[in-house]
């Protein structure tokens, strides 16, 4: 293991028989790197089928675990199945998650979030909480900007008010990253895979709306998580 071939390397630095040192610095190498693969785990990919089109994801949970968690945890629960895209802005985003977008023409849509309860965190295995209406904690960790094709959280501009609502960016929005000199703070926790999961994003930012929500809905049909 690699203790064992440090202390071989140790050894090694006291003595003249640098062939062996050769071999042993080598063995190190082939076994930090055969560690670090095997501990490297695929990120999951989301698929989500819309009236429009089918979206594929990869959800950054080896970077964002709590909120990408919170976000496989209501797919796999068939949470977003049936609701709608209740605001759509060209050149600006897709938004969606609310449960009141159930029915599409709701004027509340944009305005609820999940039960409050408990998740898994996948990547350390923590029982993490929503609260307060279905919010999670904010999680300012990694550095990921609001560029085109990523999904990013929603929230009421209050610090730790994200649950259930996300958005989709068809533009590069980086006055909405967390770590931005503005007001606004939306973590990013996924992004498209292929441009044809983009061009479906940019044609639902595009439908025709009224007071930004769609005239003829936009329905997610389903949200599946492949892990």
């Amino acid at each position: 293991n690699i203790r064992a071939l440090n202390q071989r390397l140790r050894w090694c630095r006291g003595t003249r028989k640098r062939d062996a040192c050769a071999l042993a610095a080598l063995l190190l190498v082939v076994a930090a790197v055969s560690h670090f693969s095997a501990s490297k785990m695929p990120n999951p990919v989301a698929t989500f089928e819309t009236t429009m089109g089918v979206i594929k994801c990869e959800i950054f949970l080896d970077e964002m675990p709590r909120t990408a968690s919170n976000f496989i945890d209501l797919a796999n629960s068939g949470f977003y199945n049936g609701l709608h895209f209740h605001r759509v802005i060209p050149d600006f985003m897709d938004q969606f998650g609310c449960p009141y977008s159930k029915d599409p023409k709701s004027r509340r849509a944009g305005t609820g979030g999940p039960p409050d309860g408990t998740f898994k965190n996948l990547k350390t295995g923590a029982t993490e909480t929503r609260s307060r209406g279905g919010n999670i904690q904010d999680e300012f960790a990694a550095k990921i900007s609001n560029d085109p094709g990523t999904l990013s959280m929603a929230n009421t501009g209050e610090p730790n008010t994200g649950g259930s609502q996300f958005f989709m960016n068809t533009v590069h929005n980086d006055f909405l990253d967390w770590f931005s000199p503005g007001e606004s703070k939306h973590p990013v926790f996924g992004k498209a895979v292929d441009k044809a999961s983009f061009d479906v994003m940019v044609a639902i930012s595009k439908v025709k709306t009224r007071d930004d929500n769609p005239i003829t809905p936009v329905t997610m049909k389903s949200v599946t998580v492949a892990m």
